[in-house]
C-alpha cells in the first residue's frame, strides 16, 4: 500500500462509539413568534448540514419537505436510496463499506440526532402522550444530508473518514458529529483528521464531547477546529412522584405515565435488605428476586449492575410486582433520565433515594405509592451540567479549555427509527434519549442559523460568537450548576450554555484562519513533521515554522498552567458590532493569579477592523501548589459584553 500513490498512513482501525418540542423554545426560540433570531437567519435557510450517523428513515415526518427550497447550486452529493425518497429536506444520504447496503437508520440515533439539528415542524409530536407539541429542529429551513457509518457492531474509522471527504467534497457547510471514542493524539483520531480537513474548507464541525462524565479529563473530540459540546438539562420533566407512607414526596421521572394506575399505597420491597454489599439484589437482578416477595408490591432497586432500568423493571413485572422505585448512584446526582417504562416506576435523585432507605430502615412495614403528573415545564436548576458529560481538562491539549460550550442533552425528544409503543400503523415516530449526542445537534443546528445569518464567517467566528455570548446562570438566575447541585467547575461548562440569539450579535470574535493551527500543531507535545503533516495534508517543516504554546491561538478562552511563573498571551478581536465603538476590558482574576491587560480599552472605528491586546498572566507567591482556580476576561461596550473564561493550573500538574 505504501507504494500506492496518495499514500498516507496505514494502522488498525478502532471501532468508535455513538454518543424536539421544547428545546428550540428553551434555546430562545420562539415558536409563536415570527421575529428574532429565527427570522434574521431565515431559520437556516440555503445552509447544509450533513450527519456522520448511524442512517435515516427517510419517510419520518421529520424530513417533509413541505416549505423546503431546493439546495443550493453548489450541492453535489447523491442519494443512496430510491431518488425518488430524497427530497429538499434530505437531499442527500450516503453509507458506505460497512453500512449494511442502505443508508437507512437501523438503531435511531442518526434519526433523532439529524431531526434535531433540522427536522421539519412536526405537529402532535410526543411519546407515549409525553411531551406532546410540535418537534422542530433547531434550523428548520437547513438541508440534511446523511452519511452512515455507523451499524449495530459500531462506527468504523474508515467509513467516518470516508464520509467525511464525501460531505466536504458534496458542498456541506457544517458537520455534526455525535461520535466519541477515537485516539487522544489528534493525528490518529479519524474524526479529528476529518475535521482539520473540513475546517480548512471553511465547513464548521460539531463534535460531542463524550458520555463519561462527571469524572474529570474524560474528553472526546478535543481539538480546537472543532466545538467539543458538553450536555446540559432542559427545564422539562416528566414526572413520576415517590409517595411514601410517611408522607413525604420525592418527584421523579419516568415516560411511561399510566391513567389507571391507583394512588393507593403499595408495601415497599427492598431486596437487599440491611445486606447493601448483596449487588445482585441492590439491582434487581431476575436470579435475586423471588415471586413471593415481589408480587403486589413496589420495589425498590438501585441504577446499575449491567442492566438498564427498563430490563429491572421488566424483571419486577415478570413477578407481578405492582412498580419499582429506582434510585440514582452518587456519581449522577441530580441527572434524571424519563425512560419508557415496562411497569408503573421512577428514576429519583440519589439524595432523595437515601431519604427513600432511610425511611424503609425506619419502619417494619413501609409503604409507598406513584403519582403521575406528566410533562411539567419550568425546574429552575435548568440548564444543569449533566452527569454523564465528559470533563475537561484536555489530555491531549491542556493549554486549550475544553469542552466549549454546553447544550441540551438530557431527556430530547426527536425522531426515531420505530415506534416504542409498537404503533406499527404509524410514522409519527419519536423518543426520549440523553447523552452528548443530543447536544451535538443542537449547536449544529444553532451554527447554521448563524452561518445563515453571516455567510461569511468563518468556522472559528462562529465558534468565538457562540462562546462568548454564552449564559452562565440557570433559570433561578445563579451560576450553572452540576449533577450535584453546586456551582459547576469551568471543565464542565467551558464558556457556559449556549444562547443562540445573543450569538448573532456577539460584537467581536476570535478570529482564526486555518494557517494559524499549524504552529500551534508545530509546539504541541513534539509533534514531528510527519504528524502535522497528517492533518494539514501538506510536507510541513515545524523548524521554519515559527511554533506557539497552546494558549497563545487566537482562541476565545484562556486555559494557562503555571510552569513558568509569569505568562505572556496575545489576541486579536474582529469588530462585528457598531462600526465606531468603545471597548473597555473587566478582568475577574483566577484565585492565585494577578491578570494585566495591555491596552486596556480598545477603540474602532469600522466593522470588521482588528485590534490586539497582550494578557499577562503572573502566579502570585501566596498561590497554592496543585490549585485549580478559574475566571474571566471580559471587554464591555455600551452595547455588548465579549467573555473569555479563564483557568489557571498552578504547577502544571
Amino acid at each position: 500500500m505504501e507504494k500506492k500513490p496518495g499514500f498516507v498512513l496505514a494502522r488498525k482501525q478502532k471501532m468508535l462509539s455513538l454518543s424536539t418540542t421544547h428545546t428550540p423554545s428553551f434555546l430562545g426560540l420562539n415558536l409563536q413568534q415570527n421575529s428574532g433570531f429565527w427570522r434574521q437567519s431565515n431559520y437556516g435557510r440555503e445552509i447544509i448540514i450533513g450527519v456522520v450517523d448511524t442512517g435515516i428513515v427517510p419517510d419520518h415526518p421529520s424530513f417533509d419537505d413541505e416549505g423546503m427550497p431546493p439546495p443550493p447550486a453548489k450541492w453535489k452529493g447523491r442519494c443512496d436510496f430510491n431518488s425518488s425518497v430524497c427530497n429538499n429536506k434530505l437531499i442527500g444520504a450516503r453509507y458506505f463499506h460497512d453500512g449494511n447496503g442502505s443508508p437507512l437508520d437501523e438503531i435511531g440515533h442518526g434519526t433523532h440526532t439529524a431531526s434535531t439539528a433540522a427536522g421539519n415542524y412536526v405537529r402532535g409530536a410526543n411519546v407515549l402522550g409525553n411531551a406532546n407539541g410540535t418537534a422542530v429542529g433547531i434550523a428548520p429551513l437547513a438541508h440534511l444530508a446523511m452519511y452512515k457509518v455507523c451499524t449495530p457492531d459500531g462506527c468504523s474509522e474508515s467509513d467516518i473518514i470516508a464520509a467525511m471527504d464525501a460531505a466536504i467534497e458534496d458542498g456541506v457547510d457544517i458537520l455534526s458529529i455525535s461520535l466519541v471514542g477515537g485516539e487522544d493524539q489528534f493525528y490518529a483520531n479519524s474524526v479529528l483528521l476529518g475535521a482539520y480537513s473540513a475546517m480548512q474548507k471553511g465547513i464548521f464541525v460539531s463534535c460531542s464531547a463524550g458520555n463519561d462524565g462527571p469524572f474529570e479529563s474524560s474528553l472526546s473530540n478535543e481539538a480546537p477546529w472543532v466545538m467539543t459540546v458538553g450536555a446540559s438539562t432542559i427545564d422539562r420533566n416528566i414526572r413520576a412522584t415517590a409517595v411514601l407512607g410517611n408522607k413525604q414526596e420525592f418527584h421523579g421521572e419516568s415516560l411511561y405515565q399510566p391513567k389507571d394506575f391507583p394512588p393507593a399505597l403499595h408495601p415497599l420491597f427492598y431486596p437487599a435488605g440491611m445486606n447493601q454489599s448483596d449487588l445482585d439484589s441492590r439491582y434487581c437482578n431476575a436470579a435475586s428476586l423471588n415471586k413471593t416477595e415481589v408480587e403486589g408490591k413496589i420495589v425498590v432497586c438501585h441504577v446499575g449492575g449491567d442492566l438498564t432500568g427498563i430490563e429491572k423493571g421488566q424483571n419486577i413485572k415478570d413477578l407481578d410486582g405492582v412498580g419499582m422505585i429506582l434510585i440514582n448512584p452518587e456519581k449522577d446526582g441530580y441527572t434524571t433520565f424519563a425512560d419508557a417504562h415496562v411497569l408503573p416506576a421512577t428514576l429519583l435523585s440519589y439524595a432523595d433515594g437515601l431519604k427513600v432507605m432511610a425511611y424503609i430502615n425506619s419502619t417494619k412495614s413501609p409503604v409507598a405509592a406513584i403519582s403521575f403528573k406528566g410533562t411539567v415545564i419550568g425546574h429552575n436548576h435548568a440548564p444543569m451540567v449533566a452527569s454523564f458529560s465528559s470533563r475537561g481538562p484536555s489530555r491531549a491539549s491542556p493549554g486549550i479549555l475544553k469542552p466549549d460550550i454546553i447544550g441540551p442533552g438530557v431527556n430530547i425528544l426527536a425522531g426515531w427509527n420505530e415506534s416504542i409503543e409498537n404503533n406499527t400503523k404509524s410514522k409519527l415516530n419519536f423518543n426520549v434519549i440523553s447523552g452528548t449526542s443530543m447536544s451535538c445537534p443542537h449547536l449544529s443546528g444553532a451554527a447554521a442559523l448563524l452561518k445563515s445569518a453571516h455567510p461569511k464567517w468563518s468556522p472559528a467566528a462562529i465558534k468565538s460568537a457562540i462562546m462568548t455570548t454564552a449564559d452562565l446562570v440557570n433559570l433561578a438566575k445563579n451560576p450553572i450548576e452540576d449533577e450535584r447541585h453546586l456551582p459547576a467547575s469551568i471543565f464542565a461548562v467551558g464558556s457556559g450554555h449556549v444562547n443562540p440569539s445573543r450569538a448573532n450579535n456577539p460584537g467581536l470574535i476570535y478570529d482564526i484562519e486555518p494557517t494559524d493551527y499549524v504552529p500551534y500543531l508545530c509546539g504541541l507535545m513534539n509533534y514531528t513533521d510527519k504528524e502535522v503533516g497528517l492533518l494539514t495534508q501538506s510536507k510541513v517543516n515545524c523548524a521554519k515554522e515559527s511554533s506557539i504554546p497552546e494558549a497563545q491561538l487566537n482562541y476565545p478562552s484562556f486555559s494557562i498552567i503555571f510552569g513558568s511563573p509569569v505568562q505572556r498571551y496575545t489576541r486579536t478581536v474582529t469588530n462585528v458590532g457598531e462600526a465606531k465603538s468603545t471597548y473597555n476590558v473587566k478582568v475577574v482574576a483566577p484565585k492565585g493569579v494577578k491578570v494585566t491587560v495591555v491596552p486596556h480599552t480598545l477603540n474602532f472605528s469600522k466593522v470588521n477592523q482588528k485590534l490586539t491586546y497582550e494578557v499577562i498572566f503572573t502566579r502570585l507567591e501566596a498561590a497554592a501548589e496543585g490549585i485549580v482556580s478559574q475566571g474571566s476576561l471580559s471587554w464591555n461596550s455600551a452595547k455588548y459584553s465579549v467573555r473569555s473564561p479563564i483557568v489557571a493550573i498552578v504547577n502544571g500538574n
